[in-house]
């Protein structure tokens, strides 16, 4: 392994274990032997994403995009973040090239769907997302999206048929207990909601929504320490600055809760 490889590697193993400052330490000296190296833009972007730095990181992936227009991985990548980022007419046009180099990208199609879902475009992103089962039947990221589409549409039995079908397909996807737990406590089932809620935490620590529904159904269940337990993890969690005003609100419900 040459030392560009072994930067990269070390830097890898670090922003798995979260420590993105660092990993940007070594990508920065990985930086001075192959600047223009598509992992190595991919990997910065992650460390800048990380440590708070999203305009450096999306000015980053812009620059590795013209320097390689046709690569798919930082197409994606850049699409992801300035969909992060709500700027969907730039996030939209990353997918749509995508799908002009090679129309059987799937998961660009969903990507698609999921800008047109944050934009309330309900008839463009269920085209979008149908389009990618047409290519790929059994994807669950499809699937689940599709839920997503049905509900906002008000199509409640298609939603719930879509995410039963992606546990029937993985019953460790945790998305589909999170849409399945946010469904039944909308529609006032707190046993299933629960069940699936915390099915979701245990797959995947991560899901602060998840968290966030919990607290929201022990309130309802009138028990106050397990709500006040489940609203501290999604604070302890949840550090996308876009969800400030949720975190806002989630610690005045705290308070009032511990009053």
């Amino acid at each position: 392994m040459d030392q560009f490889e072994e930067l990269l590697t070390k830097a890898l193993r670090l922003l798995d274990e979260g420590e993105n400052q660092a990993a940007l330490k070594l990508l920065r000296a990985a930086e001075k032997i192959s600047a223009d190296d598509v992992e190595l833009c991919l990997l910065m972007s992650e460390a800048l994403s990380g440590l708070g730095k999203i305009s450096a990181a999306l000015e980053y992936l812009q620059g590795a995009v013209k320097k390689n227009p046709d690569d798919l991985e930082l197409l994606y990548a850049l699409g992801d973040l300035l969909l992060e980022t709500c700027k969907h007419a730039e996030s939209l046009a990353c997918y749509q090239r995508i799908v002009e180099i090679d129309n059987q990208e799937d998961e660009a199609w969903v990507s698609q769907a999921l800008v047109y879902f944050a934009l309330e475009q309900a008839e463009q992103a269920e085209t979008a997302c149908r389009k990618a089962l047409e290519i790929q039947p059994d994807s669950t990221f499809a699937l689940n999206t599709l839920g997503d589409i049905c509900g906002m549409l008000e199509r409640d039995d298609e939603a719930l048929a879509c995410y039963r079908k992606v546990l029937e397909l993985d019953e460790t996807d945790a998305q589909a207990h999170l849409n399945l737990g946010e469904f039944y406590y909308d529609s006032g089932d707190l046993e299933h909601a629960e069940k699936h809620c915390r099915r979701a935490v245990e797959l995947d620590p991560g899901q602060t929504f998840a968290c966030l529904t919990l607290g929201n159904i022990f309130i309802d269940k009138d028990d106050a320490e397990e709500a006040i337990h489940w609203f501290r993890q999604f604070l302890a969690l949840e550090k996308d600055p876009a969800a400030k005003e949720i975190r806002d609100e989630v610690a005045a419900v705290i308070e009032g809760l511990e009053d």
